[in-house]
């Protein structure tokens, strides 16, 4: 009796630091027992071989921030069964996606010795401006046991789990107390996405919202709570929101309405 084939899994890299890809090959005994069910046919920052698409499975990291990624994403999704940019680059447009608040042309020669020999397009925006997305897995870099339930729901045939609640119950899990209410401390939790286990609020730190909003925020009333509770300045909350998910909608909007 013939064995079944394997689905094929391809792991593409566009605009960002790899991080989601590291993330992935952290998986360690969770990888080896997903490659076993799988054939990863495309990786290159773990293997040279590839194996020729289409793919069943193709996890996108990186956002859409040059020319040729314009071409490059359309091929992706042309050779893939279901889709799924993974992480903040790639949902939202990550950090580089702060030049969509200015003119990239103005900040080329001050990094780049040769500015003449740099493409790059006027926003960085994230895979599902582009083409159809299947999912999409949130975080600056993605939790890997996330990553590992996407993909084991994909290979069962279900639903994956990956709870749309924030970052606050993450911490009432962990027993934290809320650095916001008893320290002052301006704090994005309760408008993040859950997903880091609420790392910086447990060495009291407030969220810098890694993993991006969470459903239904309202960053607004949130915003509101830093200014009139903490003091907190028109700057700053400008700044609170423009960090690793600057481009994602909500906290694209929020951070606008405090940018005079």
């Amino acid at each position: 009796m013939p064995r079944k084939r394997r689905p094929k899994l391809a792991v593409w890299k566009f605009a960002s630091c790899d991080g989601c890809q590291l993330s992935l090959l952290d998986c360690e005994d969770e990888l080896l027992t997903i490659a076993g069910e799988l054939e990863i046919s495309y990786f290159v920052e773990a293997s040279k071989a590839v194996v020729k698409g289409p793919y069943d499975i193709s996890l996108v990291e990186g956002s859409i921030a040059a020319p040729h990624d314009l071409e490059r994403i359309q091929h992706v999704r042309q050779i893939s069964k279901f889709v799924m940019p993974i992480g903040a680059c790639a949902t939202a447009g990550g950090i580089q996606g702060l030049r969509n608040f200015a003119k990239v042309e103005n900040y080329i020669p001050l990094v780049y010795a040769r500015p003449q020999v740099i493409e790059a397009l006027e926003t960085s925006t994230p895979i599902s401006a582009h083409v159809p997305v299947d999912f999409e897995l949130q975080g600056c870099p993605i939790n890997k046991r996330q990553l590992v339930e996407v993909v084991s729901a994909l290979l069962q045939g279900r639903k994956p789990v990956v709870s749309p609640h924030s970052v606050c119950m993450e911490c009432k899990m962990r027993g934290n107390i809320c650095v916001q209410v008893a320290l002052g401390i301006p704090c994005l939790g309760p408008v993040t996405h859950a997903g880091c286990g609420a790392i910086c609020p447990t060495y009291q730190r407030g969220c810098y919202g890694c993993y991006g909003p969470k459903e239904t925020p309202n960053t607004a009333s949130l915003s509101a709570w830093f200014s009139q509770r903490l003091g907190v300045t028109e700057p700053e909350l400008l700044r609170l929101f423009r960090t690793f998910n600057a481009g994602a909608e909500p906290f694209r909007q929020e951070s606008e309405a405090h940018d005079h």
